[in-house]
């Protein structure tokens, strides 16, 4: 195998958006550099059930929903 194929693979803290943190291993930035997360798993809907609603003004959900409106 070559050596110094593979990037560096070190610690850094995570900050979720909630202010907890944790370490984890990544070759993310440098060793003890500080990840702030926009988006995390107790924010984001894909994981919190949805509870955000889609905000559309006559865009293409409301076309889709115009245009198979009697389907269902």
């Amino acid at each position: 195998m070559k050596k110094d194929t593979h990037p560096d693979y070190h610690i850094v803290n995570v900050v979720m958006t909630d202010g907890t943190t944790f370490q984890t291993k990544s070759t993310w930035g440098k060793e003890g550099d500080t990840i702030n997360l926009d988006i995390d798993p107790t924010s984001h809907p894909a994981w919190t059930g949805g509870n955000q609603h889609l905000l559309d003004r006559g865009g293409r959900v409301s076309r889709f929903k115009d245009k198979f409106k009697g389907f269902a």
